[in-house]
């Protein structure tokens, strides 16, 4: 399926996301525990502000603020009947302010995880999940989404059920799923098998990736893992958390990624072959704009090793979250034992 997020990527060898939009609405005044995609309708400006800010630091692709708008988690805000109405306003929001520059800006429709585990751990059933997945990106589309940006899932049957649901809508998809330190998931998916997994969906995604996390480093060290089981020439998408929350001496969170730190992970994302790179959470538009620069202007190297992301990003460490269990249908050991060996 050819869009414009396809066209673009034909066009250009590597293309920026935006960073992280909780962060910024909390920097607007939202308050802790409030469901952001509210502001959508009750606060349209603020969104559009925050938008605005990415496209103007260089980014090429603008994620929605709906990353929690489907019934589920929704429901936890005593808004379940509101999925058409937030996902809608949210993409118009976003498509407004990509409409006003004199580039292509894709507007990506963000579509979070149910918040559920699905059967068989949970309760959830995949066919619950599919038809929130669907009547939220239906709504995307209705607002102007260009592409469905499925993002930090943990699970193999909550992705698949996403796509169901995009395919089901009528929009080209990108995934991204979540790994920790161990280079595993939550449900304990490693990259490789996640790459493989993904990769091998019908209809198959315009780009996949990681997002949030815990910093660059763990980041970088997850994109290796995700090309040693992705085609040649799978678009990969890196969108990582700006370091790691810190409480200030003002009891507010602050992040330990610089935009210094995080030019430096751009250009070793871009060294390692990721086409698609942005910010998570604590990402601001005062850093995506030094990683746009710092690619701009740096020539690309050669593939970092895992001691040069060490040296310049800092150290991997592994967690107790390497003992995750694995995925139902494959405990994917080869992975698990090089990551090891190279973190060492």
């Amino acid at each position: 399926m050819t869009n414009a997020l396809n066209e673009l990527l034909e066009q250009r060898d590597v293309l920026f996301a935006d960073g992280a939009m909780g962060t910024n609405l909390f920097e607007l005044g939202l308050n802790n525990g409030a469901c952001g995609e509210v502001w959508n309708v009750e606060e349209p400006a603020r969104v559009q502000s925050i938008h605005k800010s990415f496209v103007d630091a260089g980014s090429d692709i603008i994620l929605t603020n709906t990353f929690g708008a489907n019934r589920y988690r929704l429901a936890l805000h005593a808004g379940a009947e509101r999925v058409g109405e937030l996902n809608r306003a949210g993409a118009m929001i976003a498509r407004e302010v990509a409409n006003t520059v004199d580039r292509p800006v894709i507007v990506a429709g963000s579509v979070g995880p149910t918040g559920d585990v699905l059967e068989p751990l949970g309760e959830r059933t995949s066919a619950e999940a599919e038809e929130a997945f669907y009547e939220q990106i239906c709504a995307l589309a209705e607002g102007g989404a260009d592409v469905a940006w499925i993002e930090t899932i943990f699970a193999e049957n909550e992705l698949d059920a996403a796509i169901r649901g995009a395919e089901r809508a009528g929009l080209p998809y990108v995934s991204t799923m979540t790994f920790d330190t161990g280079g595993k998931t939550m449900m304990g998916i490693t990259a490789e098998y996640a790459a493989r997994h993904t990769c091998g969906q019908t209809p198959s995604p315009i780009a996949f990736g990681a997002n949030c996390g815990v910093g660059p480093a763990q980041m970088l060290d997850t994109i290796i893992g995700l090309k040693e089981g992705a085609p040649d020439n799978a678009v990969v998408v890196a969108k990582c958390n700006c370091g790691v929350p810190e409480m200030g001496t003002d009891m507010k969170i602050h992040y330990s990624g610089t935009p210094e730190i995080m030019a430096d992970y751009a250009r070793l994302a871009r060294d390692a072959g990721v086409r698609i790179i942005g910010g998570c959470c604590g990402t601001t538009a005062e850093h995506i704009q030094v990683m746009v620069e710092a690619v701009r202007d740096t020539p690309r190297g050669a593939m970092p090793t895992i001691e040069e992301i060490r040296t310049r990003l800092g150290d991997l460490t592994e967690t107790a979250n390497a003992t995750t269990s694995a995925p139902v249908t494959e405990v994917p050991t080869k992975r698990r034992g090089r990551r090891k060996g190279r973190a060492a």
